[in-house]
This record gives structure tokens, C-alpha cells and sequence, in this order.
């Protein structure tokens, strides 16, 4: 049998529009753009979600209840946790621009690219069969992309993952097909 993933993007909050490195406290500020969309969503064997109060949220408002799965937390960026990056690249620039190039480089502190699509990963290949909804950070839903597809971390940065929008992955470890960036509600 196959396994179906929908991961579903969280809605806009003021971290994600301040362009904040997510410390995991702040929420959405589209809760009734996402209760509109809570039909969208077919009825699934299983919802997880990243452990921060958005996706939380984002779920609440879809009208979902999951377990939270810490695994597919975001990308820890470390000391940077709460700073924009405007503030972060004005103190710390040359860090920044290497953490971004090197998939291997994690933020001081934290994690790298290439830690959180191994993570990621590793949640992945061990899914079940059946549909699972996952409302997960982008870059949760880059790294799971960046897994199925096995591409190359390098392209991490190059996917984008809008806000409410769902990726969809179906298959199971070793053979996934995808189907990216559709809005909640559309088809």
C-alpha cells in the first residue's frame, strides 16, 4: 500500500513577515483565511504537526488535532532564535552568507541544512501507510522534498513553500512522487 503525505505550510504570522529566525512562540495572524480552508482538507489516518505555536495554530484553525512530533521542528537556527535576519546579517553577516551556501554550515548553535534533511528524512522513511496531514514549517516541507527526491541539499534554499499551501508526497522510502505548493481549498 502507499503512503500519503499532505504537509500542510502554517499561515502567515508577524515572525515569518519580520523575517524572524522562528523561536517557536510566535502564532498566526490569518486565523480566519485558514478556518475558510478547514474543508479542504481530506480526513487522513493521521495529523502531526511541527512543536511551534503557528503550525499549532494553523492546525486549530483548519479544525485538525495531531500529536506533535518534534522531529519535524524547524530548522534550529541557534543563537539566532528571535532576530531578524536584517539584524543577524548587520552583526554577522559573513556567518550568514556561509550558513546559506554550505549546506553543511549550521548557525551557531544550531543546525544545518543538511542536519534537518536528514531529520526530516529520517521521519519520512519511517512513515506509515495510509494519509498522513503534516502541518510543518516551510522548512520542514523543503527538507521532506529535498529527501524524497533525494536532491541535493545545496537546493534547500530554492524551494519555496507559501503559506497555506499544502505538498503532497505519495509513495513510500526509496519512491516518492510529488505534487507541490497547492493552495488550502483549491484543487
Amino acid at each position: 500500500m502507499t503512503s500519503r503525505l499532505l504537509l500542510v505550510s502554517p499561515a502567515i504570522g508577524p515572525a515569518l513577515r519580520e523575517a524572524r529566525f522562528y523561536d517557536g512562540s510566535s502564532s498566526i495572524d490569518e486565523a480566519a483565511a485558514t478556518r475558510a480552508a478547514a474543508g479542504a482538507l481530506a480526513e487522513a489516518a493521521r495529523v502531526v504537526l511541527s512543536p511551534g505555536a503557528r503550525c499549532r495554530d494553523t492546525a486549530e484553525a483548519l479544525g485538525l488535532r495531531g500529536a506533535v512530533a518534534a522531529e519535524l521542528g524547524p530548522l534550529d537556527a541557534g543563537q539566532w532564535r528571535g532576530r531578524t535576519l536584517a539584524e543577524v546579517c548587520a552583526t554577522e553577516g559573513e556567518a550568514v552568507a556561509r550558513w546559506l551556501a554550505d549546506p553543511d554550515c549550521p548557525a551557531p548553535g544550531g543546525e544545518s541544512v543538511r542536519q534537518v534533511c536528514a531529520r526530516v528524512g529520517h521521519w519520512l522513511d519511517s512513515l506509515p501507510e495510509g494519509r498522513t496531514v503534516a502541518v510543518v514549517e516551510p522548512e520542514v516541507v523543503r527538507a521532506a522534498v529535498v529527501h524524497a527526491l533525494a536532491l541535493p541539499a545545496e537546493t534547500f534554499w530554492r524551494l519555496d513553500a507559501p503559506p497555506l499551501t499544502a505538498t503532497e508526497l505519495s509513495g513510500r522510502s526509496g519512491r516518492w512522487n510529488l505534487r507541490l505548493g497547492r493552495p488550502l481549498g483549491g484543487e
